[in-house]
């Protein structure tokens, strides 16, 4: 709570125009980071123990999750992209000291994003059946592919909801309630699935019910905190509703299309790995699944950072303090990059044990501890791009860096797996993702110290305020 306050007064201390210290930034890099990162990696570690539930199942139940696990994450980040659109304008206008404008954009963000989650649920759950073939599964796992991806697809709105309600809050300053649902989430998901699992033997639909409940219940918990608790964006503060405000849909397309075109090119991206990958084998796809999962325990830090960052570089931007932008992002990328350095060096040295953690099966177990230390050494690159990519999001300027990540994805990590994975299988496909990371990071480097994408933040910023 100490904790929580003081990051509340530096941040009421950047809206007033105050002066603040390097200790004072540090505090609130911290304050802000802190729970966000532990919300990450408790989420990882549930979600590890998740894996390690389906893995006791066998090696087709493992496979059609994994087989159908990047789709998903194709069309919950769309979701990730509106809610951005919405809560970076509302960074900017708490910035500015605007409350009452920064709750209608949230208000327009409700109804826009319940809208357009309904229309993605609908297109997921029309397309379930097919997808697994799409991506190269076999009739062996393609069932319960199609079982655990029309589910998810089901609760989307809720998905939604909780995306949206957490990006506010934490555009607010507010990382302590996202941070506790995340963790929320992630236990009823467990619970949920050992339940539907191994007491109902229901199986991978077992999973994919556990995890929709946990969806459902976190989600409309963290709404109720959103719209009725925040001092800040509680909607029942004004009185009286303004109309619909095209302004604030079109800021938001600024700053949402960009992140939602990577995100579907990305996906999309995801999904031709997973079909390199496909070819090698159920085995292959287990091991690579589980890889990811334990790989997620290190970049995790690296979100949580980067949240740190969206926000105080908003809210900066806001209070039209150029000066402190520029310092937040530079030392939370900084930070990003030492932590998940020593993040990836523990992957390296305990690759074998996490894998182990998940699956009983030795081959699954030695492919994925491989391909985690492969990738150990590309993790403080990796942080700088995910840092420095939340740093321009929190400034508004999201066209050119989605056009790094796709180009780094697309023209480096596929061509290169494709390549390697005829001669060196799973072993190659890593290679290259950790021989991406690292381009990707340096280019993201280089465009934090070149400055430019602080231009782009005064015209997004502008267009708010006017």
């Amino acid at each position: 709570m100490a904790r929580r306050k003081k990051s509340d007064i530096l941040l009421e201390a950047i809206r007033q125009g105050a002066p603040i210290s390097t200790g004072d930034k540090l505090n609130l890099i911290i304050g802000l980071s802190i729970p966000s990162i532990l919300a990450q990696i408790t989420s990882v570690l549930m979600f590890f123990i998740d894996q390690a539930m389906v893995g006791r199942i066998g090696v087709e139940a493992s496979a059609a999750c994994g087989l159908v696990e990047s789709s998903t994450w194709l069309f919950g980040s769309l979701t990730s992209a509106v809610s951005m659109g919405f809560s970076v304008q509302v960074a900017h206008f708490i910035g500015a000291n605007d409350f009452k404008k920064a709750r209608s954009v949230f208000r327009h963000g409700l109804g826009f994003s319940l809208v357009l989650s309904i229309v993605i649920g609908i297109v997921g759950i029309l397309i379930s059946n097919r997808l697994p073939y799409w991506l190269g599964g076999e009739a062996d796992i393609a069932g319960d592919a199609t079982i655990y991806f029309m589910v998810f697809m089901c609760v989307m709105p809720f998905f939604q909801l909780s995306n949206l309600s957490g990006a506010m809050l934490k555009c607010s300053g507010n990382m302590r309630i996202p941070s506790i649902m995340s963790i929320a989430m992630c236990v009823m998901d467990v619970v949920f699935n050992y339940i539907l699992i191994f007491i109902f033997h229901l199986g991978v639909l077992g999973v994919a019910l556990g995890t929709a409940a946990a969806i459902v219940i976190g989600g409309t918990i963290q709404a109720y905190f959103a719209v009725f608790r925040s001092h800040i964006l509680s909607l029942h503060i004004d009185k009286t509703i303004e109309k619909l405000n095209w302004q604030y849909i079109r800021n938001a397309a600024k700053i949402s299309l960009p992140m939602a075109a990577q995100n579907i090119l990305m996906g999309g991206a995801q999904i031709v790995s997973t079909m390199i990958v496909a070819p090698l084998g159920n085995i292959a796809i287990a091991a690579n699944t589980f890889a990811i999962t334990a790989e997620s325990l290190c970049y995790m830090p690296g979100y949580g950072i980067g949240e740190a960052a969206t926000t105080l570089v908003g809210q900066s931007m806001g209070a039209n303090r150029q000066d402190l932008c520029r310092s937040f992002a530079r030392m939370t990328v900084f930070s990003g990059m030492v932590v998940m350095a020593v993040m990836g060096l523990v992957m390296f040295l305990t690759a074998t044990q996490l894998m182990g953690l998940m699956t009983p099966v030795d081959a699954i177990r030695d492919l994925g501890a491989q391909c985690l230390r492969i990738e150990a050494f590309a993790e403080p690159f990796f942080a700088a791009s995910i840092v420095t990519y939340s740093v321009c999001v929190g400034a508004g300027d999201t066209f050119k860096p989605a056009i790094i990540n796709l180009l780094s994805m697309w023209c480096i990590r596929l061509t290169v797996a494709a390549l390697l994975a005829k001669e060196y299988g799973l072993a190659g496909v890593w290679t290259a993702m950790a021989l991406e990371l690292t381009f990707r990071g340096t280019m993201f480097l280089i465009r934090l110290f070149r400055g430019r994408w602080m231009k782009s933040t005064l015209s997004v910023g502008m267009d708010n305020v006017a």
